[in-house]
């Protein structure tokens, strides 16, 4: 039966046969790989001039021969097309800046680059410089934190943590480190804390020390990160299914509509241009905010608490900028 595989696994084979210095041709390669003398033919002529392999014929040994030593063809099975996927790949890397893993991301990214061949190298070409992507506003989290939290979450290690919640004191926990989150600029790590006896989510940013300890932990089998979350709208979740109806005014809906806010919304369109938006969620904190920040274009239907919270919020709002506030 005839080897049926793509041509980035005939070159690599032809590569190694090449460095190998068995001197193949195209008789015998064919052969090997069960295909044809002019598939293979059509496969060398690739490597000549469009992956620039330092290919030569050796008439005495009547076969095949890098003319440099060091020579093997790049092991990356790419395309002209996937290049500018690759460039913008670069551009995102920005938003990681400051944190242990860019220099890892960066590096990692420079291999890819030096792993194509110089036909196919990225740059700043007329259409790629179009692009430009802006990173989300970002916390600002110790250095020392960041390492020390990242190599705890990755050697399961226990670590000692001074932790502030804002408008709070630092409180010294033990947490075991299961899962770390980047959400909205910001990196979260999810773990098991002591204090309270509970699997939290604690922001780095909030980190004021960070201390590794002599132990180590298992993360518990039913430790399911994608079940903890479940229907969440944030970072932060609870056990409870909350069932949430906001009504968007039509100055707003429209950007409503663009955009896939929860896996769970439905969207239900209204004669005058408005929508009501319905979601299932297990957190009502940031969904909270993220109502609140339509202004007047966006009111709750339901749950009733959290109608009351928002307009709560906003009465404390306009209070607080009164004249007569004394602010």
């Amino acid at each position: 039966m005839a080897k049926y595989k793509p041509q980035h696994a005939r070159l690599l084979f032809i590569d190694r046969k090449i460095r190998e210095k068995k001197f193949p041709n195209r008789t015998t390669l064919a052969r090997e790989w069960e295909v044809s003398a002019k598939t293979i033919g059509r496969d060398l002529e690739y490597m000549r001039y469009q992956l620039d392999a330092p290919l030569a014929y050796a008439s005495r040994e009547r076969g095949y021969y890098y003319t440099e030593e060091q020579y093997r063809l790049p092991a990356m099975d790419i395309r002209e097309s996937d290049l500018f996927a690759i460039y913008l790949a670069d551009k995102l890397l920005a938003q990681y800046e400051n944190t242990p893993i860019h220099a890892s991301l960066t590096s990692v990214f420079s291999k890819i680059e030096a792993s194509l061949p110089d036909k196919l190298a990225t740059g700043p070409g007329s259409d790629q410089a179009r692009f430009t992507v802006f990173p989300p506003f970002a916390t600002v989290i110790l250095p020392e934190v960041l390492a020390t939290v990242f190599a705890c979450l990755r050697h399961s290690i226990r670590m000692e943590i001074d932790y502030k919640n804002p408008g709070g004191t630092p409180v010294r926990r033990r947490v075991d480190p299961y899962h770390g989150v980047r959400f909205e600029g910001d990196w979260y790590v999810v773990g098991y804390c002591h204090l309270r006896q509970a699997v939290r989510t604690f922001s780095l940013a909030r980190i004021r020390a960070v201390r590794q300890l002599d132990e180590r932990f298992a993360i518990p089998a039913d430790f399911d990160f994608s079940k903890l979350c479940g229907s969440h709208f944030g970072v932060y979740w609870g056990k409870e299914e909350i069932v949430v109806r906001i009504l968007f005014a039509s100055g707003v809906a429209d950007y409503i509509r663009e955009r896939r806010w929860h896996p769970s919304q439905i969207m239900e369109e209204r004669a005058d241009g408005s929508l009501i938006l319905t979601l299932t969620v297990n957190h009502l904190l940031e969904l909270m905010r993220w109502i609140l920040s339509w202004g007047d274009g966006a009111q709750v239907l339901e749950p009733e608490e959290l109608a009351e919270d928002i307009r709560g919020t906003a009465r404390r709002m306009v209070w607080v900028g009164a004249p007569d506030s004394g602010i």
